[in-house]
């Protein structure tokens, strides 16, 4: 498995330049140029050599109930992604990819995992939608949506872009935001790992034990 490793405020730098999920940011080239490359055809994980903090975040879940990001995902392995419900393909692929890893998991691994999703698209993933959304994936995910304004600085925190959802001329709403998932350790609660949106299934399936346990792939 290959691995990279890379200064988080670089990777942040360079990550700012991705808005590719969903769509492809106008103003991304008038962004100052990172000093690392991140490349986006790797399959395993970048390793930060300064990880990330986990987001400051106060949000809303599936079920309309305040949820502290910070608080309530202490000292559990926790893997984040930012994305949108109406999403037509980058976004579900990710969630699927980590569902199917999962389930390779042991019961007792599953239930310490928290794998969460904050929507980038929250005047459409309402806490019910997105709850249903998720349910398709696994029922065990959590779903959070909020102020906009939120969750773009909550993001930026941990290096992913995302700008404001946008009506196209044919009338379809896209929402162009980083693709990126992190993975914060049970032990430090940092976020030591990236993953780009090509990892597939048999790499998260690797890669899931060690992040459990806290252990660096």
């Amino acid at each position: 498995m290959h691995k990279k490793s890379v200064l988080a405020a670089a990777f942040a730098a360079a990550a700012a330049l991705t808005l590719s999920a969903c769509g492809t940011s106008d103003d991304a080239a008038e962004k100052p140029v990172a000093d690392v490359s991140v490349q986006a055809d790797t399959k395993a994980a970048t390793v930060l050599d300064q990880p990330f903090t986990k987001p400051d975040l106060v949000l809303t879940d599936t079920h309309g109930k305040k949820y502290d990001l910070r608080e309530q995902t202490k000292g559990k392995p926790t893997l984040i992604y930012f994305g949108y419900t109406n999403c037509p393909d980058v976004c579900p692929l990710i969630m699927s990819n980590i569902a199917i890893a999962k389930k390779s998991l042991p019961k007792a691994d599953q239930d310490q995992l928290r794998v969460v999703f904050v929507t980038t698209d929250p005047e459409r993933d309402t806490p019910s939608s997105l709850g249903s959304w998720l349910k398709s994936q696994d029922a065990s995910f959590i779903g959070l949506t909020g102020d906009f304004a939120t969750i773009q600085a909550g993001a930026r925190q941990i290096g992913i872009g995302i700008d404001a959802p946008k009506k196209e001329k044919d009338g379809t709403v896209v929402s162009m935001h980083g693709s990126q998932v992190i993975a914060f350790s049970p032990k430090t609660d940092k976020g030591y790992l990236v993953y780009s949106e090509d990892t597939s299934p048999d790499d998260y399936t690797k890669d899931l034990p060690k992040i459990v346990k806290g252990e660096t792939p």
